[in-house]
C-alpha cells in the first residue's frame, strides 16, 4: 500500500453523482419539484468539493487514491493533481449553471429521468478526469455516453432521434477502435495503468514499436473523435444541434474531454521519455487542428441556423485549443488550458442564448432571417453579442487573451507563419459570421415590427430572470476569466510544469522506488 495517506475527498466528484442518480430514480421519480432540488443541491456540493481539491491540488503534490487498497498497477487507481482538478472544477462550475437554466426554464420537465441522467452525465466526466488508467478511461467515456444519449433524446422527436442514431453509431465506432487500441497496448507493455505506461513505453523492444505506435495514433483517433476533429467531426452538427438547449451546453464540456485525454496520454505515456514513441500525436495534431479551425469558422459564416451556427463556432474553437496543445510545450499547454476554459464558457452561453431566442420566436425557430420582433429583443440582442464577441476572440473578453496566448506560443514553432494567418483569418470570418446572425435576428426584426400575438412588452417575472442569470453566469465566467488572468495564469504554468515533468505523477501511483535504476 501507498505511505501517503489516502484522500478520500478525491473520489467525491465520482461518488456523489453516482450515488444522486439512483436515489432520483428510486426515491423521488413521481416528484419533479424535489428532483430539482437532490440535483441542485448536489451539484452545488459538488462544486464546493471541485473548489476544495483545486485549492488541495494547487498546494500539493499529485495525491493517489487506491480503490479496496489495492496497490498500482494491479489496482484501480484515481489521481488529482492540477490538471484533473481544474477539469473537475471547471465541469462542476458549467453543471451549476446548466442545472439551474433547465430548472428555470422548465426543460426538465419535457421528458423522463433528465435529473438522473444528468448525474450518471456529472460522473462519467468527473471519472474520466480523475482516473489514472487507461482502461477506465475507456469505462468513464462509456458512462458519460450512455447517459449522453438518454440527455439528447430528452423530450423526444423525429429530428432529435435521427441525430441521436447517428451520434451513437459513430461514437460506437469509435469506442470500438477504443478497445482494439486499449488491447494492443496492453499486449504490448503488460500493463494500462498511466504511471506503469510511463515507465514501460520506453522498455519496449524495437520489434514491438510498429504495435505501440499503432495503439498510440488508435487512441489519437478515438480522442479526435471525442474532441471533433476534422476529418471526424461531422457528428457534431446534427447532435448538438438538435440536442435540448442546456444538453448543448452541457455538451460543451464533452469536446473538452477528448482534449484533456490528448494532453494527459501524449505528455505521459507518449512524452518525452517514450523513446522512439516520443511525442506521436505532434506530426498529426496540427494539421488537422488547422483544418478543423478553417472547416469550423466557415461553417459559422455559412450556417442558415443560429444554433447550427453555434455548432460550428464550437468545432472552430476545437480547432484553435488543437493547434495549442498540438506543440506540445509548456507555454503552449498554458495557452491550450486558458482557451479551454475561456472556449467552453463561450459556447454554453452561445446554446443558452440560442434556446431563449428560438423559445421567444417560436415559428422561426433559430432560422437566420428577419421575422416580428419577439419579448425582450434588445436583452437577447446584448446577451447573444457578449457570449459572440466572447467566441470571436474580441476584447474584452477572455477569447481575445486566449487566442494572443496561443499566437506567442505558436512563435518557437516552425510552423508560426501558417498558424497565424489561420487563426487571425478565421477570427475574422467567424466575427462576420455572428455579425451577420446578430444583424438579421435582432436588428431586422426590430424593424419588422413586433408580434401583437405575445406580450412583447411584459416583464419578465422570477422564474423568467432565472435562465437569464444563468446565461449572465456563463458570461461572468469569461469576465472573471479576463480579471482573474494573471493568478489563474500562473496556477496553468503549474499545471504545465507538472504535465511535462510527470516524475511526481509516477511516484505518487507507484511510490518512491518505481523509478529506481533509471
Amino acid at each position: 500500500m501507498s505511505d501517503l495517506t489516502l484522500n478520500h475527498w478525491i473520489l467525491v466528484p465520482i461518488v456523489l453523482p453516482a450515488l444522486m442518480a439512483p436515489i432520483i430514480v428510486l426515491t423521488v421519480r413521481h416528484d419533479l419539484v424535489l428532483q430539482r432540488l437532490f440535483s441542485i443541491v448536489a451539484t452545488l456540493a459538488l462544486f464546493a468539493v471541485a473548489v476544495g481539491l483545486t485549492v488541495d491540488a494547487a498546494a500539493s503534490p499529485p495525491q493517489l487514491y487506491e480503490l479496496g487498497n489495492w496497490d498500482a498497477p494491479f489496482g484501480i487507481v484515481m489521481v488529482l493533481d492540477r490538471l484533473s482538478a481544474l477539469m473537475v472544477l471547471l465541469a462542476a462550475t458549467l453543471a451549476l449553471g446548466i442545472v439551474i437554466y433547465a430548472t428555470a426554464s422548465g426543460w426538465d420537465a419535457r421528458g423522463q429521468h433528465f435529473h438522473a441522467l444528468f448525474q450518471f452525465q456529472l460522473m462519467g466526466i468527473n471519472g474520466a478526469f480523475l482516473t489514472g488508467d487507461v482502461f477506465n478511461l475507456f469505462v468513464f467515456f462509456e458512462v458519460l455516453l450512455i447517459a449522453s444519449y438518454g440527455l439528447m433524446l430528452h423530450s423526444g422527436g423525429a429530428k432529435r432521434t435521427r441525430a441521436g442514431v447517428q451520434y451513437v453509431a459513430v461514437n460506437l465506432m469509435g469506442s470500438t477502435l477504443f478497445l482494439f487500441a486499449v488491447g494492443t497496448l496492453y499486449g504490448v507493455t503488460g500493463t494500462l495503468n498511466m504511471a506503469d505506461l510511463a515507465i514501460k513505453v520506453a522498455e519496449v523492444p524495437p520489434g514491438d514499436q510498429a504495435l505501440l505506435q499503432t495503439a498510440g495514433v488508435l487512441l489519437l483517433i478515438v480522442f479526435a473523435v471525442k474532441a471533433a476533429m476534422v476529418p471526424i467531426h461531422f457528428w457534431l452538427p446534427g447532435a448538438y444541434a438538435n440536442a435540448p438547449g442546456p444538453v448543448a451546453a452541457l455538451f460543451a464540456i464533452m469536446t473538452k474531454v477528448g482534449a484533456y485525454s490528448i494532453l494527459r496520454v501524449y505528455t505521459l505515456v507518449f512524452g518525452g521519455g517514450a523513446g522512439d514513441a516520443a511525442w506521436l500525436a505532434q506530426d498529426w495534431l496540427l494539421p488537422a487542428a488547422l483544418v478543423t479551425l478553417v472547416v469550423g469558422m466557415v461553417g459559422v459564416l455559412g450556417s442558415g441556423g443560429m444554433i447550427r451556427q453555434i455548432c460550428f463556432a464550437v468545432i472552430g474553437s476545437m480547432g484553435t485549443l488543437m493547434i495549442a496543445v498540438s506543440l506540445f510545450t509548456p507555454e503552449a499547454t498554458v495557452a491550450a488550458l486558458f482557451y479551454l476554459i475561456h472556449s467552453t464558457f463561450a459556447a454554453a452561453a452561445l446554446f443558452l442564448v440560442a434556446d431563449q431566442v428560438v423559445a421567444r420566436r417560436r415559428r422561426e425557430g433559430d432560422r437566420l432571417r428577419a421575422a416580428a420582433r419577439f419579448p425582450q429583443t434588445g436583452l437577447m440582442a446584448g446577451l447573444f453579442f457578449a457570449a459572440a464577441i466572447g467566441m470571436a476572440g474580441m476584447p474584452p473578453m477572455s477569447g481575445f487573451l486566449g487566442k494572443l496566448l496561443v499566437l506567442d506560443a505558436a512563435k518557437v514553432s516552425s510552423a508560426m507563419p501558417l498558424i497565424w494567418t489561420v487563426i487571425l483569418a478565421t477570427s475574422l470570418i467567424c466575427i462576420i459570421g455572428f455579425a451577420r446572425a446578430g444583424s438579421t435576428v435582432f436588428w431586422k426584426s426590430a424593424q419588422v415590427g413586433e408580434d401583437r400575438t405575445e406580450d412583447g412588452a411584459a416583464a419578465l417575472d422570477l422564474r423568467g430572470w432565472v435562465p437569464i442569470g444563468a446565461v449572465g453566469f456563463m458570461l461572468a465566467g469569461m469576465v472573471l476569466l479576463s480579471a482573474f488572468a494573471g493568478p489563474i495564469t500562473g496556477y496553468l504554468e503549474g499545471t504545465a510544469a507538472q504535465l511535462y515533468n510527470p516524475i511526481e505523477y509516477i511516484l505518487a501511483v507507484l511510490g518512491p522506488d518505481a523509478l529506481a535504476g533509471r
